[in-house]
């Protein structure tokens, strides 16, 4: 059901505008928090960015590094803000993949691959605050 919208969506995203790299920690049990941070590369440049949220759908505690593509983004400025995130994904020791899609209300989407360490099984809907390094 999660990820019908996803996978539509990935057919009118247009042209790649930068890349994301995020490492973060998440923990729940039914409830979910995450924090962490990472890159973004934009226009040949990369900026530290931060990451923290809260969602539902997510049971365990893991690291996660998520790297991917950025879409729409047209000034740096647009990353900033909240964003909806759909994801699904499992870790299992030093063993774990998943998949997230993030998209923000200035029209900007991260579709992000995930490699997780820990023990956790994901499937669910996250808000994400994405914000600059100062």
């Amino acid at each position: 059901m999660l990820a019908s919208p996803a996978i539509a969506q990935s057919r009118s995203l247009g042209p790649s505008t930068g890349s994301v790299r995020i490492e973060q920690v998440q923990a729940g049990f039914i409830a979910s928090g995450e924090v962490g941070g990472g890159t973004l590369r934009f226009r040949g440049r990369s900026y530290p960015i931060t990451v923290g949220g809260l969602g539902v759908g997510s049971i365990g505690a893991s690291r996660t590094v998520a790297s991917g593509t950025v879409y729409g983004l047209k000034n740096r400025s647009d990353l900033a803000g909240a964003y909806v995130q759909l994801k699904e994904g499992w870790a299992v020791g030093s063993q774990g993949r998943g998949n997230v899609w993030l998209q923000n209300d200035k029209g900007v989407t991260l579709r992000l691959a995930t490699r997780r360490q820990g023990l956790q099984l994901s499937l669910g809907a996250d808000g994400v605050l994405i914000g600059f390094k100062q």
